[in-house]
Formats: C-alpha cells, structure tokens, sequence
C-alpha cells in the first residue's frame, strides 16, 4: 500500500515532519510513504496553463497513492497556506482532482496544549469538498511538543505516545483498504 504523506510545514526540523516519520517508522508491513513536496508556487488559475513541474510531481504521487495522510500544524486556529495552497494545486484543474475517492487520515503536532484540533476540522471540511473519505477514528493531537520529546533521530521515546502512533496507522491501513 502506497500512502502519500503532504506535512503542511515548510520547517527544516519540522515537529510534524519528525511525527510523519514516528507513523511511518510504526506503520504496518508493506506500506510506503511518499512524501510530497508542498514547496510550491502560490496557485493562480493563470498557472494552470503550464501546469508548474513540482505541482505535476507533488499531484503524480497522490494519483499513483493507496491513501493519503495530511499531517498539518495549526496556525491561527486552521491549516497553514503551505498546506492550502498544495492542496489547491493537487486538485486542479477543475475535474482533475488527485484527491477524489481517495481514503485521508489528518494527524498534527503543535507546540501549544490545545492541539491541532481547529486546523483539523477545518481540514476536514476541505476533504469532504475534495470527495475524500477521511477516517474519524482514531486521532491524533499531538500537543506540547518541545524537543525533548524527540530522540537524536527524530523518533518520540514515550512509549504511550508509540503505541498511540502504531494503532493510528493500524487502524489508518484497514480504513484505507476497505
């Protein structure tokens, strides 16, 4: 199963980009991540013309993938631009969404106690537009992030939180494959 991963962080050391990798790390035998590239150019129908390179490339990986994941942080209580703007890109031109039928999950990390829980509903409601079928259960609200919580390579030691991210992709993988 091939799922692609879209982190709505453009950060080097991002907290969401070292939790794609604590669910990829955990996630169940013969599944891929694809990370895609939201580095893209700001989206105007005025592009479309000559669909941009990277735009293409970011859409073939979500056309050629089983599900797809959003790990998104949360700014101004919503999905940042990066991911917007991405997500925007990957869906069109009108009637050549990558995104239709396809199975979605939303996780995300953030440095504040209250989570990504804004960003995530209205993440949600962009996917049900997109004709995505988002799972509901479970979540995860990685919250109080710091860099204590991650070792020397990224990886989160808690064991609660281990367990957490391997029943997430558990239950992701089933969803998907129904």
């Amino acid at each position: 199963m091939k799922i692609a991963v879209i982190v709505g962080s453009l950060q080097e050391n991002s907290y969401n980009k070292k939790l794609a990798k604590n669910l990829e790390a955990v996630a169940p035998e013969g599944v891929e991540f694809r990370y895609v590239d939201s580095n893209l150019p700001l989206f105007s129908e005025d592009l479309e013309k000559t669909y941009p390179t990277e735009a293409q490339a970011a859409k073939d990986i979500v056309n050629a993938a089983d599900a797809v994941l959003f790990v998104t942080p949360e700014y101004n209580r919503s999905v940042p631009g990066v991911l917007k703007n991405a997500i925007d890109w990957m869906s069109r031109p009108y009637g050549t969404s990558a995104f239709k039928g396809k199975p979605a999950g939303i996780v995300g990390a953030t440095i504040n106690i209250a989570g990504t829980a804004a960003a995530q509903a209205h993440l949600r409601s962009i996917l049900v537009f997109l004709e995505m079928r988002t799972m509901g259960q479970p979540e995860i609200y990685f919250p109080s992030v710091t860099p204590e919580l991650f070792d020397e390579n990224g990886i989160v030691s808690d064991e609660r939180w281990q367990k957490n991210f391997a029943a997430y992709m558990e239950a992701f993988v089933a969803f998907a494959r129904q």
